[in-house]
């Protein structure tokens, strides 16, 4: 059974994606387009609201959230009061997010869970850049060979 909204908007779900998160999807208009068929609110949220505002008007998203100046601590416990949605959903990609989701009271789902679920596809990582630990271990590597010639 769907609930709706005072603005006539339907879906069980207020679903938010951290910036990081939203990021790693390869479509993310499409996700927010799909999204909207099940949840009732769809945004994205950050400390960096001004990456938020800049990624949304770059995707041509439809923000349901109104950040203003608050963290995202802040920004999530009030999305999570205001909402009239029976289901808080959080998508994020850090211990500190999920974090986040358990304080205020939200469902913590990483990306790929969420994609596997509703047939999302997640951005191709370009397997040519090592990620952190494979950069700081080259440079270690570098750093040791190159004291070893002293």
């Amino acid at each position: 059974m769907s609930v709706e909204a005072e603005d006539g908007r339907s879906g069980e779900m207020t679903l938010a994606f951290e910036l990081d998160a939203i990021r790693e999807f390869a479509e993310p208009a499409a996700v927010f387009e799909d999204a909207r068929e099940w949840s009732r609110y769809v945004g994205v949220v950050s400390n960096d609201t001004d990456a938020v505002a800049d990624f949304v008007a770059e995707h041509d998203l439809l923000q349901d959230f109104e950040l203003g100046d608050r963290d995202i601590w802040l920004a999530m416990e009030g999305i999570r009061e205001s909402s009239d949605a029976p289901r808080h959903v959080f998508v994020g990609t850090t211990p500190e997010d999920r974090r986040i989701a358990d304080a205020t009271g939200w469902e913590f789902r990483r990306p790929s869970d969420v994609a596997d679920a509703a047939g999302w596809d997640l951005e191709q990582s370009d397997q040519s850049e090592p990620g952190l630990v494979g950069r700081l271990l080259s440079r270690l590597s570098a750093a040791l060979s190159g004291s070893s010639d002293r």
